[in-house]
């Protein structure tokens, strides 16, 4: 990550009202998004500043590039995507079907380099599976057979012969 510009005292100025960050994410296309970026990153750095830009910051990826910038408000961000020189440049991107990504907030690579954690599957798949029954263990050793399992008066407990 490279710092591009900090204006003095934003600090500060954070402190008193919560500006915004906006990104442009360019990826790889018919050409480097690296060419492109060396292209157009000083027409961009300079269109922020003179619209009022608290911070900017440039972040290269395998994927390509990607310009973090921060406003004050919503307004400085569409005055500065409605520049003539930043429309030029986002129409030059490498692959400008599926290669350009606008959005509010930090980049997706944004956050520290680790590893996310899984997460628990959802629904169902998430739910705890109960325990296994232990198995059933039947002792045969002590049973008769039927032959020899006496016959009493009705009613009464069968005994086995012998006793």
């Amino acid at each position: 990550m490279r710092r591009l510009f900090r204006r003095r005292g934003a600090e500060t100025y954070y402190r008193k009202v919560m500006a915004e960050w906006w990104s442009i994410e360019v990826l790889h296309g018919e050409f480097s998004a690296f060419q492109w970026q060396q292209s157009y990153d000083s027409a961009l750095i300079e269109a922020a500043l003179t619209n009022g830009a608290l911070d900017g910051t440039w972040h290269a990826g395998e994927w390509g590039v990607a310009f973090e910038v921060c406003f004050t408000t919503a307004e400085e961000w569409e005055a500065f995507r409605n520049l003539p020189v930043v429309r030029a440049a986002l129409d030059a991107v490498p692959d400008p079907v599926n290669g350009l990504l606008i959005y509010r907030g930090r980049g997706g690579t944004s956050a520290s380099g680790k590893p996310r954690r899984p997460r628990p599957a959802p629904s169902a798949a998430a739910v705890a599976l109960p325990e296994p029954e232990d198995d059933v263990i039947l002792d045969l050793t002590g049973i008769t057979t039927p032959e020899l399992v006496g016959a009493g008066p009705a009613g009464s407990p069968a005994r086995p012969s012998g006793l």
